[in-house]
Order: structure tokens, then sequence, then C-alpha cells
């Protein structure tokens, strides 16, 4: 087994988003460490990302003392060893219109689940200790802080850099399963303090196949396409030759980057390219885990609830995928699969990495597409101007360097891989 992988998850808690949480927090304490969970506007609005990621906490808890009960091994292990810190971020995308992916998660972003099974979701009284009603923003006293958790008060992008700081440069990495708003926040703020960071493994874009909420765009670049054209631009040699125009009309916008950046940032993208074949069917769901559900397993039922709506859903858009073989993809646990294993040979990226992608922040019908160039030119070592090279694609001091992957340990084991680590 390899090193530790330490880690800060930004998410938008969402159906893939908690089973990629469930994921992280039931490893081993030898695999992980998750020191933040950073939260983002995205499938839903952000408070309610919050109740959902304490919602989960809480079912973890129940479903311990549930297994202790039944003297049952109790498992996550990365959660007894280490608890995370909760900040929650960013609350609309940088520029543009605010889209949500409630359409497919539901309105509360779990199926439903707080109000079909009320019985299952805590009470709201954690939100204020997040959100304090006034003064200034203070962390909470040990008293108020969670069995599981801590609270922070602070921003989440604060938090990012909070952690970046103190720790050593390139042991942090940081896992990016939701619209990209915070990493951009944290990015504009210090750009040299963000760039300590081992690595940034993003769930988003897609290059080679549909997109899956426009013909063209991923969800979460499409929610907020500048922050991730912002954040893909730190990997270029020259970050300003890729950086989305900046309208300073906007009371959001956001300053250019120094010039002179001590280095480039290590992204590795996970677009739909590679998720949308890692997936777990109702069949898989329903053999394994109902049985467990019949036996009173809190976190069986609350899975279960939520996966209904899911599949349902997917019959929905999928006709003749209904049954036993709707598939819902995991998107998002396969970056956290992928921070459990990090050093396995079968985590390959395409053959032409890294690529230069681009995120396009204007178009009409293109907003959120992955721009790649497909051209069969020849490329220049020099920085010079070329007439015949609009937006210096040929260039190889310029450009984005995106580490797009392609190959894991196999789509087909995933689903079974992630019930085992849930439920033994």
């Amino acid at each position: 087994m390899g090193p530790v992988s330490r880690v800060i998850i930004d998410t938008d808690p969402g159906v893939d988003d908690i089973l990629a949480l469930l994921l992280a927090l039931s490893a081993t304490a030898g695999e992980i460490e998750v020191l933040l969970i950073s939260l983002t506007f995205g499938n839903i609005q952000v408070r309610s990302c919050l109740r959902n990621v304490v919602s989960m906490f809480h079912i973890i808890e129940r479903e311990l003392e549930w297994r202790r009960q039944r003297g049952q091994t109790e498992r996550f292990e990365a959660l007894k060893a280490f608890r995370p810190t909760i900040a929650v971020g960013a609350d609309q995308p940088l520029d543009d219109e605010m889209m949500l992916a409630d359409y497919f998660h539901g309105l509360d972003g779990l199926g439903d689940v707080h109000s079909t099974h009320p019985h299952l979701t805590p009470e709201e009284t954690w939100e204020s200790v997040f959100f304090p009603s006034a003064g200034p923003a203070v962390e909470p006293a040990p008293s108020a802080q969670h069995a599981s958790f801590i609270v922070s008060t602070k921003p989440a992008h604060q938090e990012i850099l909070r952690i970046l700081r103190e720790n050593d440069p390139g042991t942090i990495t940081i896992v990016a399963v939701g619209p990209l708003t915070n990493l951009a926040l944290a990015a504009a703020e210090d750009a040299e303090t963000f760039l300590q960071a081992k690595e940034v493994v993003v769930m988003g874009g897609v290059v080679d196949r549909p997109g899956n909420v426009t013909p063209l765009a991923e969800f979460n670049t499409f929610a907020d396409a500048l922050a991730s054209a912002r954040v893909f631009a730190l990997t270029s040699p020259k970050p300003s030759s890729t950086m989305p125009p900046t309208n300073l009309a906007t009371p959001s916008a956001l300053p250019a980057y120094p010039e002179g950046l001590s280095k480039k940032l290590t992204l590795k993208l996970f677009p739909l390219d590679i998720t949308t074949s890692h997936n777990l069917t109702r069949g898989q769901f329903r053999t394994r885990v109902a049985p467990i559900a019949a036996t009173g397993s809190p976190l069986a039922e609350w899975l279960s609830a939520i996966l209904a709506h899911s599949f349902g859903k997917l019959d929905a858009l999928h006709p003749g995928h209904e049954g036993d073989r709707a598939a819902l993809s995991l998107h998002d646990p396969l970056c956290i699969w992928y921070a459990l294993t990090p050093t396995s040979p079968a985590w390959t990226a395409s053959a032409d990495s890294p690529v230069d992608i681009r995120v396009e922040t204007t178009g009409q019908w293109t907003r959120g597409m992955c721009v790649v160039d497909r051209r069969d030119r020849k490329r220049r070592d020099d920085d010079g101007p070329d007439s015949s090279d609009h937006g210096h694609w040929l260039s190889d001091k310029r450009g984005n360097r995106i580490w797009k992957m392609a190959g894991s340990p196999g789509c087909d084991l995933f689903g079974e891989f992630l019930l085992d680590r849930l439920f033994g």
C-alpha cells in the first residue's frame, strides 16, 4: 500500500457526490485522510448541500451504532481516524446565469429523501452554527462541534488556502467533483499557495462524446465555465494565454494571475469520456443492498430511498434501459477511487496527454464546451507571433496542459467495489 492520500474534497452533494464522500470516509485509515469537505452550489443550492452532508454524517453515526449493537465490523475507519472540516463556499457562479441539476437529483439533491423519509434526516439546527446570525465570523466552541466533523464559519476557498499553507507543498490533493468556483476563488486570492497542491483531480468536462447538459457540455464545466477556464489556465506555461475574457463591469470579476508564477498546476481531468462507463446498476444495488436494508441498516435504507429516485429518473431518460439494467454513472466516486489508489499503474491518461484543453465561456450554444485542437498542424517551440495560429494553439510555450484520464482499474469492477466498501 502506498502513502496515505491527504485530500480536500470540493463538492455539491448530489447523489453521486454523496456516494463519493461515503467511499472516501469508509476507506481504511491507511488509505486516505479527508481534511476538508468544501461545499459549492451546483446540483442544488449550497445550503441544501450543507443539509445533505450533515445528514450523511447523521446516517453514518446511526449506521455505526447499529453495527456495534449487532457485533458487526464498523468500517468507516478513515472517518474515525480523522474528523474532516466542513466549510460552506460559493452560492453562485463567478459570472453568467446559475443552473442547477435538481431536475435529476431532486429538489433537495437526494431524491427528496428529506420529505419522504424524515426519520432519517437530522433536525436543522446546524445551519445556525455555520451561519452565525450576527457579529464577526468565529470558530464555534468545542462544545458546539459535531462528533464526526469540525465546523468552519470561514468561506470554503479560504479554508482551502489555510490547509495548503499549513501543510508541506505537494502533500495535499484537491478532489473537485462540482463546479470549480471555490477553486477559482482560492487561486485568485493566492495563486502561489494554491499551486502548492500536489494535484487537482477534477470530475468535469467532455471531450470526445456528447455532453450531459447540452450537446457539447458536461454539467460542472457548464455550471461555472469561467471558473473552470481560470483553473485550467494554471496548467499553462503562460496562464494569460488561455485566461477567459474579463468583464471588468461585473462586480464578481476576479483579477488576472501574477506574471511569473513559480510552477504549473498538475490537473488530472476525469471527463464524461471515462466516468460514464463506470456504473452501478439497479440490479447490482437491489441484489446487494435490499437484504441489508430489510435487517434495519440505516445506511442501506437511506441509500435505497435516494437511489430509487435516481433509477426512476434513468428509466424515464433512457428507454430500453429500464428495470435492473438502469445504470447510474458513478462520475464523482471514480475520482475518489483514484484518490485511494493514485499509484496504481491501471490509472492511465490518454496517449496525447497532457492535452491543451480550454473551456468555452462566451458562446451562445457552446458554454462549458471543452475545446481541443483537432487540426493536423506542425507545432512550434517558439513564442513569436503567427497570424495563422490564432489563439496560440500550436505554441509549446502557451496553452493548457491537462492530464485527460482514460484508463482505470476496471469499469466493470467499480460498482461492486463501491458496495463492498460501504457494506462489506
